[in-house]
Parts: C-alpha cells; structure tokens; sequence
C-alpha cells in the first residue's frame, strides 16, 4: 500500500510537470504544482486503500498508465521540439544564404585584406585630390566675396553717410521749425491770456491758497529777514535800472537803443508799481498773474522798436519784490493779529478775574449773613420749647447746607484765581445761523462759563447757541489748541484761524474727545428751539412776534 501511495504520488508529479512544460510554464511553476497534485494523490490512494483494497488495486493500475502515458507525452513532446528547432535552422540557414549571395562577386579576390587597402589607399588619395581643388576653389571664392562685401559695405557706409547726413539736417530743421511754432504758440496764447486778463479783470483762478504760502513763510522767515530782503531786492532792481541791463533791443545806434530800452522800462516798471500797491495778503496769486502778463505784453509792444524787450532776469528781481512784500504784510498782518489776540486774552482774564473776585466777596458775604443767621437761630434754640425746638432745628439744618456751598463757592472761586490756565473748553452750534455740522470750539476762564455763551449769542447772530459740551481742564489754552489744530483741514475760515468755526461731525469731535480720556457729558442733538420755531411759524404762514422797543445805552445787546 504505501509503494502503491508513493508510485502515484510521482505519477502524478510527473504527469503535471509536462503538462505545464508543454504550455512553456515556468520550471518551478511546474514542479510545484506536480508536488501539490501528487501529493493529494497520495492522500487519496491511502485512504482508498483502507476502506477497498479492490480500489487500491484500480489505483496503482491507474498509476501505472499515467506514468506510462507521461513518458510517451514526453516522448512525443520531444520530436515535436526536434521538429520546430529543424525548421527554425532551416530558416536561419535561408537567411544566411541571402546576406552572402551579394557578396559572391568577390569570391576571385584571393586576399581581401590586400585588395581592401589597397582600394583604401586609391579612395584617399581621390579624396585628397578632390579636398584640394575645394580647398582652392573655395580659397577663390572667399577671396572673391571678401572684395565684393568690402565693396558692399563701402557703398552702404557711403549710402548710410548720406542718408544720415540728411535725415539730420531734416531733423534739425524739423526741431527748428517746431520749436519756433512752440514758442509761437506759447507766445500767443499768453498773449491772448493776457489780454483777457485785460478785458475780463482777474478772478479766483489766479488766487493761490493762503496756508502753504504762510507755512512756508513761518518755516523760513521772520519779520526782520524778510524787510532785509525786500530791502535787498529793491536796491538790486535801482542796479539794474541804472546799469541799463533790465531791458535790451537790437538797435545798433546808441540813442536810439536807450530811447528803445527806456520805453519798455518805463512801460513795464509803470504797470508793475501800480500792481504792488494793490499787494495785499489775500491776492498774491492774481498780482503774480497780471505782473507776468504785464511782461508779456510790453515785450510783445517792445518788438516793434528792434525787439526791444524786458530781461528775464529784471522781470525776476519784480516778481521777487512781490512775493517778499507779501511776507513783509503778511507778517505784519499776523504780529496784529497775535496783539489783538493778547489784547482780547488780557481783557478775557480781567473780566475772569473781576468775576473771581466779586465771587469770592459774594461768597464771603453769605458766609458772614449765614453765619449770624445760625448765631441769631441757635440763641432762640436755647429759649425755645420742646415744639419750636424742632422747627428752629430744621432751620439750623437749612442754614448749615447754605452755608457749607457758600463756603465751597468761596473756595473754587479762590482756586480759580490761583490756577492762570484753568478754564473750560465749550463745543457749541448754531444751526439757524451756520447750518448743520458747524461747531464752534473756544476757551473761556469765566467762573460761570455759560456766560461767555450767552455774549455769543447775544447780538452778533440771530439765534443763540446750543451747549454741546462744557470740557474742564487745568490748561484750557492747551486743550482748546489740540482741538484746533486736529481739526485745522475742517476749518470754515481758512484765512482767519481765530473765528474757531469747524465744519465737521460731532461724532468725530467726541471721539477725539474720548480718546484724550477726557470727562465730557455731551449734548449730541441741537435744541436749536427759536430757530425750529421760527421754521414752524413761517411753514404754517403765522404771524411773526412783534418786535419791542427797546433803549440801549451804549451799544446794543
């Protein structure tokens, strides 16, 4: 039983590995597969033997057939291998045969090495042959181009010499004529501006904005330099006039030249003086204007006496004598200014001081009455039964209270008066006489600041003020200046910086507020009631309050 077992199990080993040879698999596919089978046989054949002994009988006969039949496929397997490796030598042998039979012509040369050399040899010296004549040939015809492309270059250097030489000359008188059309043209319509000028008068177009200028002239001057160099100036322009070099023309003789010059100096310094005494601060921008046009048109009326004409550089030294004069006021415009402000800030501090003073007299006056007030009610407190008693108490109590605020009122009229830069900063509006988001921002050192507002509104607009916010500060002069200067680009006087009226938000002027961490309590919307009534009064077609007579003593309310 167990031969029988292991003759089928190489039976069937054998059997599978040349199947799988036959369909070209590979070697260890082959044997791992027969392995696998045979060995399943073997299990097979084992249990089959156990249970029929007539099946292990069928079985190895089995085997043996499968192991003949291997041999004999294997056999048969080999001639049909033998065959196809014959045909394929058969074709090889074909092939062969062809790749040789174009070589058959050589078959009478005895010594190939010997013939091939010496055919290598002939072909090198054709090919040298052949190499030199190209080498002259082509040596020829390098020569032949190098005369002819220096030829060519020589006639396009020539060619490209001419042509540049006219194009030059084209573009030169081209420059010419359109630099001479420029000038014509710039010459015209100056002129015409000019005369314009003349006929129309000189409005906003020519107005240079008045801060730049005097920010440039509070950087780089003050009031004595500036009078030196408008001094300076002067006496440069009297050189020029004497030296004869403010104007020129092209008259050969000399008498005719000075009469020539002296027409167009005259003609000029005569409309130039008569434009510097209009110099104010206000119109440096138009006198500049009607100065150049000035020059334009003397020089333009000058041509027909030889071109006679003002210079530049004495047209300069006046335009110079403009600008420096306009310093010169405009200095002296702000030192009155700054004397008006002390004055008005001396006048300010007086008032705040009488008031300081009377305050403090007023409070010491009620100090003095309410304190013989409680010496009068405390002696009638000692007689008094148990019923007054009470009512002269509560009354002690009132005194007590009034006299505790006149004391506090005497006490911050004197710390006010002790403190120079304390005061309150006011944001105030006027909407029936300035419009919507206009606010007047100022400073004032009043005890009772609400005063200063009221002069305000009293008789220089037609309604009163609206009290946005009332902002105490140790240094109102201070507080107030940061404001103004936060809020310079909104001013509605961009000429007079102290009339304080700001064009703006509220909004924006109370957050500027909460960021300097300042105690405001603030009044966003404008009662403005006189001036909503009087809207009511004329929408509904009332009839307006009748006006009263009033005597004023020595100037009105």
């Amino acid at each position: 039983m167990l031969t029988l077992s292991i003759l089928s199990f190489f039976a069937i080993w054998l059997v599978t590995a040349l199947v799988l040879k036959r369909k070209e698999k590979p070697f260890w596919l082959r044997h791992l597969s027969g392995f696998l089978l045979g060995f399943l046989g073997l299990i097979a054949t084992a249990v089959s033997a156990q249970d029929n002994p007539t099946a292990l009988t069928i079985g190895l006969v089995a085997v043996i057939v499968l192991l003949l039949l291997g041999l004999g496929f294997n056999e048969t397997l080999t001639d049909e291998k033998l065959k196809q490796n014959q045909a394929k030598l058969e074709k090889e042998k074909q092939q062969l045969l062809d790749s040789v039979e174009p070589l058959r012509k050589y078959q009478v040369i005895a010594d190939v090495e010997t013939e091939a050399q010496q055919i290598r040899t002939e072909a090198e010296e054709d090919v040298k042959h052949l190499r030199e004549r190209a080498i002259e040939y082509a040596g020829g015809l390098r020569k032949k181009s190098e005369i002819e492309r220096e030829e060519a270059e020589r006639n396009i250097k020539n060619y490209k010499a001419e042509r540049y030489s006219e194009i030059d000359e084209e573009v030169l008188a081209l420059k010419s004529s359109k630099e001479q059309i420029i000038k014509d043209v710039y010459n015209l319509k100056e002129e015409l501006i000019a005369i314009k000028n003349q006929i129309n008068g000189y409005g906003d177009e020519w107005i240079i904005p008045r801060p730049s200028f005097i920010d440039d002239l509070a950087d780089e001057f003050h009031f004595n330099e500036a009078g030196k160099k408008l001094k300076e100036i002067r006496a440069s322009i009297k050189m020029m006039v004497k030296a004869r070099i403010a104007a020129s023309c092209d008259y050969v003789e000399q008498n005719r030249k000075e009469t020539a010059v002296n027409f167009v100096v005259d003609a000029y310094n005569g409309k130039v003086d008569t434009i510097l005494a209009k110099a104010k601060v206000t119109n440096y921008g138009v006198l500049k204007r009607q100065i150049e046009d000035a020059f334009i048109l003397v020089n333009e009326n000058g041509r027909a006496f030889r071109n006679a004409h003002i210079t530049d550089g004495y047209h300069q030294k006046r335009l110079d004598e403009l600008e420096y004069l306009i310093k010169v006021n405009e200095i002296a415009q702000q030192e009155k200014e700054e004397q008006r402000r002390i004055k008005e800030q001396i006048r300010e501090e007086e008032r705040a001081r009488r008031e300081y003073e009377k305050a403090i007299r007023d409070a010491e006056r009620d100090e003095r009455l309410i304190n013989a007030a409680i010496a009068k009610k405390q002696a009638e407190l000692e007689a008094a039964n148990a019923e007054q008693r009470q009512k002269l108490e509560e009354q002690l109590a009132e005194l007590q209270v009034k006299y505790e605020e006149a004391e506090a009122r005497n006490q911050r009229a004197l710390s006010m008066a002790q403190q120079t830069k304390s005061g309150h900063v006011y944001i105030i509006s006027n909407i029936g006489s300035f419009g919507e988001n206009v606010f007047k921002i100022g400073m004032t050192r009043r005890l009772e600041p609400l005063d200063r507002v009221k002069e305000l509104g009293d008789a220089s607009v037609p309604f009163s003020f609206d009290v946005h916010a009332m902002i105490y500060s140790n240094d109102a002069p201070a507080l107030e200046y940061a404001l103004h200067k936060a809020f310079q680009e909104q001013q509605v006087n961009k000429v007079n910086p102290r009339k304080e009226f700001f064009r703006l938000p509220l909004a924006e002027i109370k957050a500027l507020a909460d960021s300097m961490d300042l105690n405001v309590h603030w009044t966003i919307l404008a009662e403005a009631s006189e001036y909503r009534e009087t809207l009511a009064i004329e929408r509904l077609g009332l009839k307006a309050t009748e006006p009263e007579l009033s005597v004023l003593d020595d100037e009105e309310e």
